[in-house]
């Protein structure tokens, strides 16, 4: 089962809320299959609450989650890994555990969710590791150890561990420096393609959607307005036009019309 009709994800009547402050109310959204997804919106609009929602972390007080075609909330136990194991998650923070290294990292899931023997899940790290652009050196060191741009590499080599059908990326080029923001898209759009993944991001970084989305979702007044770059420029809401037509937008507008 891939989904309800053609979406990956798919989210009918959302309420968050955290005692009395409303995060979200009525929301819904369609992710389609092979796209990368991108969410934005101002601070404390819950962009992260709506993909901690989404990947399991925060009940949702209404509204259904459905991911490849499975209401988690439904699930039992064993329905429930099944569905985790189909879907990657690198968060902001990249969140490795600094007491393993990159290789132990990325055999986690491979432990966790399958009973392949030791050297075989070295082997599957190794090439995920490679995937995401980091050396054969890396294999061996702790996290303290790399950059931050080698720890997001990292993350992502983890996520990947599984084979997910579904990536989920929390603020991917939070804290690189433009030349690292731009090559971290650019992995990620190559992944997409070369896996057929269907990407789901929050972000902030203009420049990431003009060079890799297909679709933003803007979460404004509590719910979500979807539309491709063009459709949001027209889209008459304040916020939207001062975040679409502002100057950092126009720069990256303009980088991409170069590029």
């Amino acid at each position: 089962m891939t989904g309800s009709g053609d979406s990956v994800i798919r989210i009918r009547g959302l309420h968050t809320r955290f005692g009395s402050t409303v995060i979200h109310e009525g929301l819904d959204l369609d992710v389609r299959p092979g796209e990368v997804f991108a969410v934005v919106g101002g601070s404390g609009s819950g962009k992260s609450v709506l993909l901690n929602t989404l990947i399991g972390l925060n009940r949702p007080a209404a509204g259904t989650i459905e991911i490849l075609g499975e209401d988690a909330a439904t699930l039992d136990t064993v329905a429930l890994h099944r569905l985790q194991a189909r879907c990657g998650v690198l968060f902001q923070q990249s969140a490795l555990f600094s007491s393993l290294t990159v290789m132990q990292n990325v055999q986690l899931p491979l432990k966790e969710f399958t009973d392949l023997p030791p050297k075989m899940t070295e082997e599957i790290a190794a090439l995920k590791i490679a995937m995401a652009g980091l050396p054969p050196d890396s294999c061996g060191k702790y996290p303290a150890a790399l950059s931050g741009g080698m720890r997001k590499r990292a993350g992502l080599a983890r996520a990947l561990a599984m084979d997910p059908e579904i990536l989920f990326l929390d603020e991917p080029t939070a804290g690189l420096d433009p030349i690292g923001a731009a090559e971290f898209d650019s992995l990620i759009g190559g992944l997409q393609r070369s896996l057929g993944l269907t990407v789901l991001m929050v972000t902030h970084d203009v420049d990431t959607l003009y060079a890799i989305c297909d679709r933003i979702g803007v979460l404004v007044d509590r719910k979500m307005t979807v539309g491709t770059l063009d459709q949001l420029l027209d889209n008459p809401h304040p916020w939207i036009q001062a975040y679409f037509r502002g100057p950092r937008a126009r720069g990256a507008a303009a980088a991409g019309k170069a590029g």
